[in-house]
This record gives C-alpha cells, sequence and structure tokens, in this order.
C-alpha cells in the first residue's frame, strides 16, 4: 500500500464502493440507495462484474468495498470476493443484518478474502435502532453478527450515522463501542440524498461538539476512529491534539485530504460512476469505459480533485488540503457540490468570506 503522503489522487482513488446490488430486505430510513427487495434487472451481470474486476486489479485500488444495498442478496458475492481477492485487491464487505447474513459461515466469509466486514448500528438501543432500519430484530442480528465476525477472526467495522434523531445517544454509542470491540468505528454525517431529509441533519454546533469528544479517542480507544461525509473532523483532531494546517494529522488512517471523486469513486450496481454514492452525478458507465479513464479524466472527478476550485470559506480555509468538506453534503443542500460544506462551523483565519453560505435550518 502506498505511503499516505506521497498518494496521487490523479492517478487511483483510495477507496473504490461499489454497489453489486440495490436489492436489501431492510427499509433504513436513511437509505442512499432508496434498496428495494429485488434485485435490478440491469444490474452488472457476473460476466460483466468479473470483467470490472479484472480492470480493477490492473489499477489496483488499495481498497474495494463490496456494498449495496445488501451485496449478500447477488448469489455470487462471495464468488465476486474471492474473484478480487485472488487478483491481489483488498476487499471490504458491506452487508445487511439479515438473516441471510446469520445463515452464512463467517468463516467462509473470511477465508473467501475478506479483510474487513463492517456492519451498522444507527440506534445504541434495540429500540432506536429497529425504529431506524424499519425492521424488528436488526440490533439482535447486528450484535449476532458482530460476535460471529469475533469468533472467525474478520476484522470488523462498525458504522454509525448520525443524524438529528440519534445524536443524543452518542454518549451511548461510544460506550457500545467500548463494549463490541471493533477494529474500526466509522461514524458517518447524514447526507439529504436517497430517503434522508434536509430535517434529518443534526446542527452544525452540535457536530462540532460531538468531533471535539471523538478526537480524544484517537490513539487512545482500542478502536480506530473515522468519519465518513465529516472531513472536518480531521481539522478537529489537528487543532486538539496540537497539529496544524500544515502538519501531518495524528492518529488518521487515510491520505490527506480524501473525499468525494478525491480518492474516492463510487461504482453503481448498474455500473455508472459517480464520486461517491452521496454525490450522485454520473460521469461514465463501467460498461463501456473503464474505471481508470472515467476516474482520471472526467471533468467533474479533475474539478473535484483541485483543492482551489472549492467555493464559499471551504475554498479559503486552511484546512482546505486535509479536509475540504463534504462535496455530496454541499450538493445535497445548495445544488453545488463545491459550495460551502454547512456542516462545519469553523471560520477560516486566512481569509474573510465576503458571503458566507448559513448553515440551513429546517
Amino acid at each position: 500500500m502506498p505511503s499516505f503522503e506521497d498518494y496521487d489522487f490523479d492517478d487511483r482513488p483510495f477507496l473504490v464502493f461499489w454497489e453489486i446490488t440495490r436489492a436489501c430486505a431492510l427499509a433504513c430510513s436513511h437509505c442512499r440507495a432508496e434498496a428495494q427487495s429485488r434485485r435490478h434487472p440491469g444490474e452488472l451481470d457476473t460476466e460483466q462484474a468479473l470483467r470490472l474486476i479484472g480492470q480493477m486489479a490492473d489499477w489496483q485500488p488499495p481498497m474495494l468495498i463490496l456494498t449495496g444495498g445488501d451485496p449478500l442478496m447477488r448469489r455470487d458475492a462471495l464468488d465476486l470476493v474471492r474473484a478480487a481477492a485472488g487478483s491481489g485487491l483488498h476487499v471490504g464487505l458491506s452487508p445487511a443484518a439479515t438473516e441471510r447474513l446469520l445463515k452464512t459461515d463467517f468463516a467462509e466469509i473470511k477465508d473467501a478474502g475478506v479483510q474487513r466486514m463492517s456492519l451498522s448500528l444507527d440506534g445504541a438501543t434495540r429500540e432506536t435502532h429497529d425504529a431506524f432500519r424499519k425492521v424488528a430484530g436488526t440490533f439482535d442480528r447486528t450484535i449476532e453478527a458482530v460476535r460471529r465476525a469475533h469468533d472467525a477472526g474478520l476484522s470488523l467495522q462498525i458504522n454509525t450515522t448520525l443524524t438529528r434523531g440519534n445524536m443524543g445517544e452518542y454518549e451511548a454509542f461510544k460506550q457500545l463501542m467500548f463494549d463490541l470491540k471493533p477494529a474500526m468505528w466509522s461514524v458517518f454525517l447524514l447526507i439529504p440524498t436517497g430517503r434522508a431529509g434536509l430535517d434529518d441533519m443534526p446542527e452544525a454546533e452540535d457536530i462540532e461538539r460531538v468531533f471535539e469528544d471523538m478526537a480524544g479517542l484517537v490513539g487512545k480507544a482500542p478502536f480506530a476512529v473515522k468519519t465518513t461525509e465529516g472531513h472536518h473532523f480531521r481539522r478537529v483532531v489537528m487543532q486538539k491534539l496540537g497539529g496544524g494546517a500544515s502538519r501531518p494529522r495524528p492518529g488518521m488512517r487515510s491520505p490527506l485530504g480524501i473525499r468525494d471523486g478525491r480518492g474516492v469513486m463510487f461504482i453503481s450496481h448498474t455500473g455508472e460512476v459517480s464520486p461517491s454514492g452521496f454525490l450522485p452525478l454520473v460521469c461514465g458507465n463501467v460498461k463501456t469505459t473503464h474505471p481508470a479513464e472515467i476516474y482520471r479524466q472526467h471533468p467533474l472527478f479533475v474539478s473535484l480533485r483541485d483543492n482551489d476550485a472549492l467555493g464559499g470559506k471551504c475554498g479559503v480555509c486552511e484546512f482546505r488540503k486535509v479536509c475540504g468538506g463534504s462535496r455530496s453534503r454541499a450538493y445535497g443542500i445548495h445544488g453545488d457540490p463545491f459550495a460551502a460544506d454547512p456542516a462545519c462551523v469553523y471560520q477560516p483565519k486566512k481569509a474573510q468570506v465576503s458571503n458566507p453560505q448559513p448553515v440551513p435550518t429546517p
């Protein structure tokens, strides 16, 4: 795996999220994919999927995450894992906590080549998580899946999406992570896309307080901590642990400045390529174009990799090279992927913004 400091975002993404199917048995209230109960007839078939894996094997992005929907809704899901892992790719799997998962042999998941599996907990209790996921028993199945992953020696990541409705459970979430002992806790900041709306977004001030507390876990908790679509957590960590915008951030485990389109690429179930799953701007399709060509050459990807192309306060922020804000949130709220991220309260010190964009109030 290449050095984080030397990583060339113009050449290839660090993370490729591949939605191998949009089918899922759950009906989560925040679902980006607006998942359906049945597989889409236009999704990549096995032959097309294996062709894509071959292209990825030649390109060698550091991490390929098979997601959905629920990837296990595809009968060939573990065959795709085997093909990818056998080609030298580092493979992650993000299944839904359903009976289908519990009927799967976790040792087989590991033996297929999954290097890390992720599970979601979006409520810290049975009642709140099941309400979020819209299916009773999901919390208990998730806890059982965590146990089985540990028993199989399968590296585990737990994802938590922070919303206006569950911000009050943050302390309970944190304690749950100490109890469940994942390798990583990934905290997602909600994006108003799919089934999630603007009313579901937490207040920026509340996010800042949570991030300040989370920063205290970096390098001290028995699990790694990262955020998704909460890039300004890097700024908070630097400030809390004594770093600055020009110094490497301590304790973080991804390249500097990774964000939508800049180190991240998303491939949909039908092969459409976007800068991320939360930024639904289609830049091409792997059925007709090599994903490397789309990533390297499409004007949107090229612009998203340019820190100086950012607008609003993000464009003048001294932390823009290590953060850059959520381009998905900017698009979801302002309709402009280069606008300021409204979830961040920080005011840049090196320049004044003549017309700062206000944090919207639902």
